[in-house]
């Protein structure tokens, strides 16, 4: 099967057709008629096998991922994601490989309403690069870079589960039987937090996704506002499943470094902390305080209220 047999084989048959798309896949370029007063945000993630998944990961959980990740970029920003484009790198055309990965692919575009409006297809090692646009009001979206001292600092949903799965799977710990296909979803299947960070655009002052682990995205939000922050180690909400499989003091370095949560980490004013807490109580995403940010531009961890040195770092994508 060629490139272009390909392509009209496998990525025209979406559910999915907006009004906003004018032409999709098949041309040099898509056409788009964005809304008027609205902004666009763009971003673009690169899954390489081996690297940001195992190689022996199923098509459709791999297609699924490539989707949410970049998804959980526009979520970051309080944007409601609309359009995708795709450039997939195959070793080889397999036919029943890429019907499971389109699966996963279109199965979060439908329930998103995203349209994939054209990509790529090369040969070579596999690999995966999205572009995911969202649209916000004009002038309203969310950033690193709006936090400020005194600002409270906090996270939705559980830390570290993904980590531990792919622990599990390196054959770094063992866990029990019952807890691997639950901790496994986490790292296959993510859920963006699409409707919180809309929730969030009008409470937060700054927000970011957990891609590369608590501490080091943390890190891009007190960079970027200029600030520092505590970090309340008692605090953090971890699963039942890593409670029950690490020791305390390993569940937490996981959770502050282990990545692939993709949940939100966000600041929030003391003026707005008890309206965002009922707005997002009412949107149905659970979240939890897990420290403060002040003016130090450094960051610090306590445990029963004293202070901890910690020695860990996120995901890096270049090592030296």
């Amino acid at each position: 099967m060629k490139e272009f047999e390909l392509i009209k084989h496998f990525f025209t048959k979406q559910k999915v057709k907006r009004k906003d798309v004018v032409l999709g896949i098949g041309d040099d370029c898509a056409v788009l008629a964005p809304i008027e007063n609205q902004n666009i945000v763009v971003t673009t993630d690169t899954l390489v096998a081996g690297v940001h998944f195992p190689f022996d990961t199923s098509p459709r959980a791999i297609g699924h991922k490539a989707v949410a990740v970049n998804l959980s970029d526009i979520a970051a920003m309080g944007a409601k994601p609309s359009w995708l484009s795709l450039a997939l790198t195959l070793p080889d055309v397999d036919e029943a490989w890429l019907l499971e990965f389109c699966e996963g692919v279109f199965e979060l575009c439908e329930f998103y309403n995203v349209e994939l409006i054209g990509g790529d297809t090369t040969q070579g090692p596999l690999s995966i690069t999205i572009t995911a646009q969202g649209l916000t009001p004009q002038g309203s979206y969310l950033s690193r870079s709006g936090a400020k001292s005194g600002d409270w600092l906090y996270v939705t949903g559980e830390l570290g589960d993904a980590a531990l799965a792919l622990q599990q799977i390196t054959g770094k710990v063992d866990i029990e039987p019952k807890f691997i296909d639950a901790i496994k979803k986490k790292l296959d299947y993510p859920k963006p937090r699409i409707l919180a960070g809309q929730t969030l655009r009008e409470y937060a002052s700054a927000a970011i996704d957990l891609s590369d682990g608590l501490i080091a995205d943390l890190g891009h939000i007190c960079q970027a506002s200029n600030v520092g922050a505590n970090v309340v180690l008692d605090a953090l909400p971890l699963s039942t499943i890593m409670r029950d499989s690490l020791l305390a003091d390993d569940a937490i370095t996981l959770a502050l470094s282990g990545g692939d949560d993709y949940e939100l980490l966000f600041t929030v004013s003391e003026d707005n902390k008890v309206g965002m807490e009922t707005a997002m109580s009412h949107a149905g995403t659970p979240v939890t305080c897990i420290g403060q940010l002040n003016a130090s531009q450094t960051i610090t961890t306590t445990l029963n209220n004293k202070p901890i040195p910690i020695n860990t770092a996120g995901f890096e994508h270049f090592t030296e």
